[in-house]
């Protein structure tokens, strides 16, 4: 089992939820801001099997971007995690 933390732009951040969604992730959205202009972002938290990793980092990938933005677009962690609890 893994955990996916992704801190993406507001802008994309409803896009990327629905994508997830539709592709049946079960995800938690977190409001959250940094950056050096403090801009809006949001956390998604994914847990999912090991091997849909893959399939829900091509679901951010595939979210349209704005072509003159130079920074980065999204921050991505993966974390084992050794435990899973709905309570």
């Amino acid at each position: 089992m893994k955990l996916i933390i992704l801190i993406l732009d507001d802008e994309v951040a409803e896009e990327a939820l629905r994508d997830l969604i539709e592709r049946e992730f079960r995800v938690t959205r977190v409001a959250s801001t940094g950056g050096f202009l403090r801009r809006g972002n949001t956390t998604l938290l994914i847990g999912t099997q090991d091997d849909l990793v893959d399939d829900a980092l091509e679901v951010i990938r595939s979210i349209r971007r704005d072509p003159e933005r130079e920074q980065h677009r999204t921050t991505v962690f993966v974390l084992d995690m050794e435990r899973f609890e709905q309570l």
